[in-house]
Order: structure tokens, then C-alpha cells, then sequence
């Protein structure tokens, strides 16, 4: 099914939604804890409370950005240093197989031989 043409585009579509609908959960759920922040504080003005909120979202998404960034970085070295790994896992089965290979075959002639 990962051969069709189009399905590249709708599954970077896909992600692009995906991306799109937790980053609007973050921003929900920072709006959400800003406001449960300043509600105690009842001697702020209406201006002070919405400042303070907007501070508080504001800090929120940029730890999150940062937090995603270096989550996003973390998974980009994970995927080089297995990509790596599994090369050489690779490798090496191929060298053996052609190692065993050879074997068989020095074996079966020289069985052919005598």
C-alpha cells in the first residue's frame, strides 16, 4: 500500500493536520492553565489579568516549541545512529552469507574433484 503514488503526499498531509490539531491543544491547554494561574489573584484588574495571561500562554508555547525542537532533534540523531547500525548489521550478514556461500561451493568442487 506504501506504493502508490499520492500516498507519500497524504500521509505528509496528514502529519501536517496531525502537527496542526496537538499544536492548538497546546495553545488550548496553555490558555486553560494561564487562566487557572491568575483566577486566586482577584485583586488584578481585568487589563493585569488578560496581560498576565497572555504572558503565561506566550512562555508556555515557546518552552513547548523548545521542548518539541529538542524532542524532534533527539529522534533525528536516533534514526542516524540506527540507520547505522542497521547498515552495518547489514553488511555483515552479507559478508557472512557469502562467506558461508563460498565454503559450500569450495566444498561441493573440491567433493566434485575427488
Amino acid at each position: 500500500m506504501s506504493d502508490l503514488p499520492g500516498h507519500e503526499a497524504d500521509s505528509g498531509l496528514s502529519n501536517e493536520v496531525e502537527g496542526y490539531l496537538l499544536w492548538q491543544a497546546r495553545i488550548t491547554e496553555a490558555t486553560r492553565r494561564a487562566q487557572a494561574f491568575v483566577r486566586p489573584m482577584e485583586w488584578l484588574t481585568t487589563a493585569q489579568r488578560t496581560e498576565i495571561e497572555q504572558h503565561y500562554i506566550a512562555d508556555s508555547l515557546v518552552q513547548a516549541r523548545k521542548d518539541l525542537e529538542r524532542i524532534a532533534a533527539r529522534c533525528l540523531s536516533l534514526r542516524a545512529e540506527y540507520e547505522s547500525r542497521y547498515r552495518r548489521l547489514r553488511l555483515r550478514c552479507v559478508g557472512w552469507t557469502l562467506a558461508v556461500c563460498a565454503c559450500f561451493t569450495t566444498v561441493a568442487t573440491l567433493l566434485l574433484i575427488l
